[in-house]
């Protein structure tokens, strides 16, 4: 009988079998194994929902998060990405290295009893969504994804894991991920945008959602993105029309050209640096501001808007003009609330000569 097999029949009579790399981590194994999907859904449990906090090993499963990362497998089969999923066995595991590496051989086959209790530290909802997409197509089950598996040492030992493995995660920013996302049809369309038109070329920041004092950049990719989204009437990433796209691209265009600190950074006449400290018409809110009272100027003159947007060069953007106090900026500091960004839309819509319909009157009497 072959090693492998005896290992097989130590672990229990009925095993889960996996091809696996052995690790060693703060002193302990652990092994990362390629599991076919179909059986993820069979493989892992989850806590009760109805256990306090203090005897969970990991969050609450938030089901308003599984159809989002369902519909992205289904949608992207052939080129999705999930990183692994990380798992406590509490219960017989046993590794068998290649035989043709020997005892400390670090590829080989991890064998797991079939009555252990399988507990997943991070990627439940990864889990959840791969069931339910098995449900839509079940071809996806011969498809892989690698899970680390580690030994139970407990509730404590599992909940110190989850809090390891998630307080020192750290999202990337709204602008990155406009930036590396090349499936939305929105976000290509914005980088094209702001790496062609000229008010945006070599000024904006596609990293980050803030700038640093020395950034030789005046506006983040994130403001940009979010303030044509409300030019087009929506806050969501969409596939825009050739229509919405020509709108947007025109629309920041003739904004430029009406807007005067923009034409000093054109002519080099003030820097980036100048702009952001002393005028408030680079920052994301005021963009954002732009984009809600541009809809509303092109909604009511389709034909003239351009025309009205002149209104802009009327407007001192000044951080010290006290009309943006209480909008914009409190005891001169910027603010981000979305009722200073509606407050700000008000001011560019008088501006541009255009009165303020009973709603909008509305938000300018709280003020």
């Amino acid at each position: 009988m072959s090693r492998a097999r005896i290992d097989e029949q130590s672990v229990g009579s009925e095993t889960y079998g996996f091809d696996a790399i052995r690790g060693t981590q703060a002193g302990r194994e652990f092994y990362v194994a390629m599991c076919p999907l179909k059986i993820i859904p069979k493989l892992f449990i989850f806590n009760d929902y109805e256990i306090p906090p203090e005897l969970r090993a990991q969050r609450i499963l938030k089901e308003s998060r599984i159809p989002a990362i369902t519909n992205y497998i289904l949608n992207n089969p052939d080129n999705y990405t999930f990183s692994s999923l990380t798992a406590s066995v509490d219960g017989i595991m046993k590794f068998t290295p290649a035989a043709s590496l020997g005892e400390e051989g670090k590829l080989g086959r991890l064998y797991i009893n079939m009555d252990s209790r399988l507990l997943i530290n991070d990627g439940q909802h990864r889990r959840k969504a791969i069931e339910a997409a098995l449900k839509e197509n079940m071809d996806l089950g011969h498809e892989m994804i690698s899970v680390v598996f580690f030994q139970d040492d407990g509730l404590k030992r599992s909940q110190q894991m989850f809090t390891d493995l998630n307080k020192n995660a750290v999202k990337p920013t709204k602008s990155l991920n406009i930036l590396y996302d090349h499936r939305d049809e929105f976000s290509k369309y914005i980088v094209h945008l702001v790496s062609t038109l000229e008010i945006f070329k070599d000024r904006v920041e596609l990293e980050k959602t803030s700038i640093s004092n020395r950034s030789t950049k005046a506006f983040t990719l994130n403001g940009i993105a979010d303030s044509s989204l409300r030019l087009i009437g929506t806050t969501k990433s969409r596939k825009p029309t050739q229509k919405e796209k020509n709108l947007i691209k025109e629309f920041w265009e003739i904004a430029s050209k009406n807007i005067s600190g923009w034409q000093l950074l054109l002519s080099n006449k003030v820097s980036p640096y100048e702009l952001r400290q002393n005028f408030v018409n680079t920052n994301t809110n005021l963009l954002n501001a732009l984009g809600i009272a541009g809809r509303i100027i092109i909604e009511e003159f389709p034909d003239d808007w351009k025309e009205k947007l002149k209104g802009l060069k009327k407007i001192d953007w000044s951080r010290s003009t006290p009309v943006w106090e209480g909008r914009l900026i409190v005891n001169g500091q910027m603010q981000k609330q979305s009722a200073g960004i509606e407050l700000a839309a008000n001011i560019i819509l008088q501006k541009c000569g255009i009165a303020l319909s009973e709603d909008r009157q509305k938000i300018e009497d709280k003020l």
